[in-house]
């Protein structure tokens, strides 16, 4: 393998016994020079089961080190890393795990009843966490550099989450990998003292790509944190000197709202970043109040997932701004015609760059209408102002077209999120004979006393024109969220078009 791909092999060198990771539930702690000999381990074991270059190497499994385990083995053999979402079902796995077709399966013994129902569709299976696992890193079986690996090869291979159709297994080569690690480092001003704890799903590029990498090869420390809570949270902040986390805006929504949080200085953090979903205005105004810095980002996994950085007295003067293109980056806004957005005009949100995704497996039809002379088609539309920062203002596909007028539900949503009575919202368009679509809100209360749906559309007036206030105000209980705490606005419409 070439020496430059295997930076955990040079960081190992560099910081042997610096902390590299910790879990959070059993307080373990390995070294750096201790997870590069796991890899090799496990890397030795991959090659001795007949895992070659190129082929698939799948786990199913929580937050736990064997993610790292096999994505740093699988760099070292030029096998491609597919890490699988748990919280699909049997026959979506069972899909997913056909279609990549991977010679290897490892299963956490967390999930040990589904062992027997996946294992006969893969050569070979283990079980992750228990004692089999361990005899593994315990075994010290050569691998050698008779197929040379080069940074155009694939490393990963991640499921999108399906919420517009099947899920498309987006492929990472190691230069995707490496170069958005490197990208963050440079443009987010990362170093070995910098800690987070991550509790992003770690079959999602949030939990991997995000902060997870970047700060490993940097020297710093990874905390793998798993079942969340606003009060877990706060506890393992200030325990374990976190400087800067990751989190999804609605685990923002319950960690602003618990007690620690109220409590607690976070003497260590630097900052606070919000990802995968634009984050409410209350969640900023939360941060504010208790002088804590606080920032969005934006990314997906075909590109990054970081693409920004917006400094936090920016993002204070600037809100709802992801900011401005990194380092290493391009971005482009393109209107329907083909041309440029000019400022203050919305476009589709176009990426370039080497941590872009190579192709989408066994997909190519896909991989031509989303990456198209080297622009990563994102499907999300944003806006530039005059001073160059950038605002995601929601999902080409959800946009509302009412009456022949354009409607943002973003711009909606961000509104009635800041009414003192509203929880969380959602806003959707439904198909309607006369608008062609309309504009429907749904919506979680705070308390048990509904809104009335007379002062809703008054509260709407104050601020947005007549054709975008929703036509219709749903109560539900809770909103229908995907895998990674986004609000799933598919699901939504079903639930619509079945009541």
């Amino acid at each position: 393998m070439r020496w430059e791909l295997d930076w955990l092999d040079n960081r190992a060198r560099l910081s042997p016994n610096k902390q590299a990771i910790i879990d959070e539930d059993t307080n373990k702690t390995w070294t750096y020079q201790e997870i590069n000999t796991r890899a090799s381990s496990v890397a030795g074991w991959l090659k001795e089961q007949g895992v070659k270059k190129g082929d698939r190497v799948a786990l199913l499994s929580p937050n736990h080190i064997s993610y790292f385990d096999l994505l740093f083995a699988c760099g070292k053999i030029g096998a491609i890393f597919v890490p699988l979402n748990w919280r699909l079902s049997l026959r979506e796995l069972i899909e997913i795990l056909q279609d990549c077709t991977p010679l290897v399966i490892g299963i956490h013994q967390q999930f040990r009843n589904m062992f027997t129902l996946l294992e006969n569709t893969i050569s070979t299976s283990i079980i992750v966490g228990g004692s089999e696992y361990e005899e593994v890193l315990k075994s010290r079986i050569e691998t050698d550099d008779t197929n040379a690996i080069s940074e155009n090869d694939p490393l990963a291979m991640i499921y999108t989450g399906g919420t517009t159709g099947k899920p498309k297994g987006v492929v990472l080569s190691h230069q995707s990998i490496q170069w958005n690690a490197i990208n963050t480092i440079l443009s987010w001003n990362l170093s070995e003292e910098d800690v987070t704890i991550n509790y992003m799903p770690m079959f999602h590029t949030g939990g991997l790509n995000a902060l997870s990498l970047p700060l490993l090869m940097t020297g710093g420390t990874v905390i793998i944190g798993d079942q969340y809570s606003g009060r877990k949270v706060v506890q393992s902040i200030n325990r374990y000197k976190c400087t800067i986390i990751l989190l999804v805006p609605t685990m923002y929504h319950s960690l602003i709202q618990s007690v620690e949080f109220q409590d607690s200085k976070f003497p260590s953090m630097k900052i606070f970043l919000s990802g995968a979903a634009p984050c409410p205005m209350q969640v900023y105004e939360a941060f504010q109040k208790k002088g804590l810095a606080f920032k969005e980002g934006y990314g997906l996994t075909e590109a990054g997932p970081n693409n920004f950085f917006i400094h936090h007295e920016d993002a204070q003067v600037k809100r709802g701004s992801v900011g401005k293109p990194m380092l290493f980056n391009a971005i482009k806004l393109a209107r329907e015609d083909g041309q440029e957005a000019k400022e203050n005009e919305v476009g589709e949100l176009l990426i370039k760059g080497k941590h872009s995704f190579s192709h989408y497996w066994n997909n190519e039809l896909a991989t031509m209408e989303t990456k198209r002379f080297g622009w990563v088609h994102t499907g999300d539309l944003a806006k530039k102002d005059e001073d160059g920062f950038y605002y995601i203002v929601g999902r080409k596909k959800d946009m509302i077209i009412t009456g022949g007028e354009n409607v943002y539900p973003l711009e909606v949503e961000h509104w009635l999120a800041a009414h003192s009575e509203v929880d969380e919202v959602a806003v959707i368009g439904l198909p309607d004979e006369k608008w062609g679509e309309i504009v429907t809100a749904f919506i979680v209360q705070k308390t048990q006393n509904l809104l009335d749906e007379q002062e809703l559309r008054a509260y709407c007036e104050k601020k947005l024109g007549k054709y975008k206030i929703p036509k219709k105000f749903i109560q539900v209980d809770e909103l229908p969220k995907t895998h990674v705490g986004k609000i799933d606005k598919k699901k939504l419409k079903e639930l619509r078009k079945h009541a």
